[in-house]
């Protein structure tokens, strides 16, 4: 018998106006495009964000100053349906190396009609995070995963 979480998961969902192979691509092609600039841990103000796409590839901030900050790695990458990386950040916002303490956030695209893509969010495993009911609170503040992927929707749907 499985027990919930002692951190409930975080959702999110949007709809997006983009067949789904594309809306994939600008979601992972073009992430620090519609990332929120001010979602950041680095000291330096953001210039991008950037998702490698490959399993085992960073995904990271740089700053205005040229540095760079990780936030996590890519474990799954299934084009065009689905995503899943790591959240290595702490309840304090910063980076933790220890895979042991990271959360995942999965991303699945499905095709709602030729044009239209459904983006849901999943960010689970936040008690493996040092202080992660901090991470689900702070998170869950100012409409969490859905206004991320709703900010998604509008810029893709802008830039199509």
């Amino acid at each position: 018998m499985s027990s919930a979480p002692a951190i409930p998961n975080l959702h999110g969902k949007a709809t997006v106006g983009l067949p789904v192979e594309k809306a994939f691509r600008f979601f992972t092609d073009s992430f620090g495009s519609w990332w929120p600039a001010d979602y950041h841990i680095g000291e330096a103000a953001m210039a991008d964000a950037i998702l490698e796409p490959h399993v085992g590839g960073r995904w990271y901030e740089r700053g205005v100053d040229g540095t760079e900050c990780d936030w996590g790695r890519v474990l799954a990458w299934e084009p065009p349906s689905r995503l899943v990386v790591t959240w290595q950040i702490n309840g304090q916002w910063q980076f933790d190396a220890d895979p042991a303490h990271s959360s995942e956030i999965e991303v699945r695209f499905t095709a709602d009609g030729p044009e239209e893509t459904i983006v849901e969010i999943e960010h689970r495993h936040l008690d493996r995070l040092v202080a992660g009911q901090a991470i689900h609170d702070m998170i869950g503040q100012g409409g969490g995963w859905s206004a991320i992927a709703e900010a998604f929707a509008k810029v893709a749907e802008a830039g199509k």
